[in-house]
């Protein structure tokens, strides 16, 4: 005997672990980083690398995989216990709440190395024991996401809508229409407020060819399967293996949406986007607005 009832929709598994790679040489800001990872540069006083992880614990993400690379120690150093300093703080009678975003619990930090810089995909790639058979976030730290006040962080407003529609997930924003060649583009399909679904992928298109202005903005939400994608596939671009190109062949077979993000991108992999960051965080921040704004006219000449 059958049932007439509906079936319910399965609850996607959830989003417990993610992947930062943290392998690039940061070529772009030497000779500040020939001993320094450029995720250890600080935004203020915060480097890039915490304010990715803040933004995966405030998603709920539980484990935390760096694909690191030669040099890249000190990111791993970042968030191990520092006894030293600790009791020489406490000796002074300093708070130790200022180190608090900088605790892991044992076991939630693992760490992988790529071996040979072979591009996004491989670096994904050389995570894949540790993902396993759960669908993963992605997190690439040299895009700094800030939400809009009122609004939840990049992945929360990810996992919230993964949730809802499971699959692959990517963040996107809206962009000028001179500026889609610099960047990864969706082929838009159906819309529902913040989502849309994705029938397509195209890398740096000319403007008159891009299917949209919304642009990919380093934050995926992925399906394990992506692994064995990238397991059997060639190089792409640069002659690297390229995540871009993984991601559309799973258009068609799984679902596929994009979210588009209700804040603000900062690229600080460039000088000048470093720079825009630093002073849009400090804006934000009640005890250096007042003074970075009089400073900013002070050198404006205003």
């Amino acid at each position: 005997m059958t049932s007439s009832a509906p079936f319910k929709p399965i609850r996607p598994k959830p989003i417990r672990k993610a992947v930062f790679p943290v392998a690039g040489l940061g070529t772009r800001f030497l000779p500040a980083t020939k001993a320094i990872p450029k995720e250890m540069l600080p935004i203020i006083d915060r480097p890039l690398i915490q304010y990715a992880v803040d933004e995966a614990r405030e998603a709920g993400i539980e484990q935390l995989i760096f694909v690191t690379g030669r040099g890249k120690t000190a990111i791993v150093e970042h968030f191990d216990t520092a006894y030293e300093l600790e009791a020489t703080m406490s000796e002074r009678d300093k708070s130790l709440d200022v180190l608090e975003p900088t605790r892991i619990q044992p076991g939630n930090l693992v760490t992988v190395r790529q071996q040979v810089p072979l591009g996004l995909g491989h670096a994904i790639w050389c995570a894949r024991a540790i993902v396993g058979d759960e669908p993963f976030a992605i997190f690439l730290p040299d895009e700094l996401m800030i939400a809009n006040q009122g609004s939840t962080g990049c992945m929360k407003q990810m996992v919230e809508a993964y949730n809802e529609v499971g699959g692959n997930l990517i963040s996107v924003l809206e962009v000028p229409e001179e500026e889609v060649s610099s960047y990864g583009v969706i082929a838009p399909g159906r819309q529902d407020g913040a989502l849309t679904e994705v029938k397509g992928l195209v890398e740096k298109p000319r403007r008159e060819d891009a299917p949209s202005n919304l642009i990919i903005s380093g934050r995926y939400i992925l399906q394990p399967e992506v692994m064995r994608v990238l397991e059997n596939q060639g190089k792409g671009a640069g002659g690297e293996v390229q995540l871009t190109d993984a991601m559309a062949q799973m258009i068609g077979q799984q679902a596929f949406h994009a979210v588009t993000f209700a804040g603000n991108r900062y690229d600080c992999g460039s000088k000048t986007g470093f720079v825009e960051a630093t002073l849009a965080i400090a804006l934000e921040r009640e005890d250096m607005r007042d003074e970075v704004r009089a400073m900013a006219k002070r050198l404006l000449g205003n």
